[in-house]
């Protein structure tokens, strides 16, 4: 589940145009409606790669986090899309385990994918230092950017504490004894509100605070109502929830707070510099 609101599709997307066209016309004209993706719950394909500067190492809402809420910790991503997130994470952290789930079953495959070629590429890279070859450079998987080992433990993390698994985290049943130190939550929000409505998102949080363990930390990105509006069509469900949600994203805290039980709040970046449209809004870290 991540957000995209350039990409929508929307039901005019998929509407036959009745302007009349000529025949040589039509068939490019088709084929461009066809070429429109529509994620009814934002899991778009390549989503990293459209919504981050191509200049930019790595995603920059990572340059907001700290090293101590996930070193030597048990992590969860929900909505991790094709993984870059969890994986960046899992190396420069240097987390005990971190686990992504995603709604879709395509995107847990891409997720994989780019694990193992990640661990192809540490594996060439320790081969060449261990050769005396020097660093060289490695064609890392698309979208991520390979940097050199370093004296830091983190480059020499094989990556087997990293998995993930196809979930829709609002229905499916969790089992009573996973516990987790760290949740992230980056763009998801809004995809599980207009799909599950404002019991949908509620949902979510009780089971964000049921998951951590005492002490844990719940980081949450959550996308302006605007956004809604501009996504609200990709489905009937999402127009019909989109008119009906009472619990608008800036009562997202309050309702952390005062309803669900976090202890406190911080917004670590109002924010984030050198990245595109969409990520350019709060992070806030809740403390169980």
């Amino acid at each position: 589940m991540k957000d995209d609101d350039e990409m929508k599709g929307t039901k005019d997307d998929v509407q036959p145009d009745s302007s009349a066209k000529a025949p040589s016309q039509q068939p490019k004209s088709s084929k461009k409606r066809k070429s429109k993706e529509i994620a009814i719950f934002g899991n778009y394909r390549n989503y990293y790669g459209y919504r981050i500067d191509q200049e930019l190492k790595e995603d920059p809402r990572i340059k907001v986090l700290k090293k101590e809420w996930f070193e030597g910790k048990d992590c969860l991503d929900i909505g991790c899309n094709s993984g870059v997130i969890t994986i960046t994470i899992a190396k420069k952290f240097c987390c005990r385990s971190i686990l992504g789930i995603d709604i879709d079953s395509a995107r847990i495959e891409d997720a994989y994918w780019n694990l193992r070629n990640m661990k192809m590429s540490d594996r060439k890279m320790r081969k060449k230092i261990s050769e005396g070859e020097g660093a060289g450079d490695v064609n890392g998987v698309e979208h991520l950017v390979y940097e050199p080992p370093s004296e830091d433990p983190a480059s020499s993390i094989p990556l087997d504490n990293v998995s993930f698994r196809k979930e829709n985290i609002v229905q499916s049943p969790r089992p009573s004894e996973e516990r987790y130190d760290t949740i992230i939550c980056f763009s998801v929000t809004k995809w599980i509100h207009l799909n599950w409505g404002d019991d949908g998102l509620i949902t979510l949080f009780s089971k964000i605070w049921r998951l951590l363990q005492p002490g844990g930390i719940f980081i949450l990105e959550p996308q302006p109502w605007i956004s809604y509006k501009k996504n609200h069509q990709v489905s009937e469900i999402a127009a019909h929830n989109y008119f009906n949600i009472k619990l608008h994203p800036e009562c997202f805290q309050d309702i952390l707070l005062d309803k669900i039980g976090f202890r406190t709040v911080e917004n670590i970046t109002s924010r984030l510099p050198g990245s595109k449209s969409g990520f350019d809004r709060p992070i806030l870290a809740f403390w169980k």
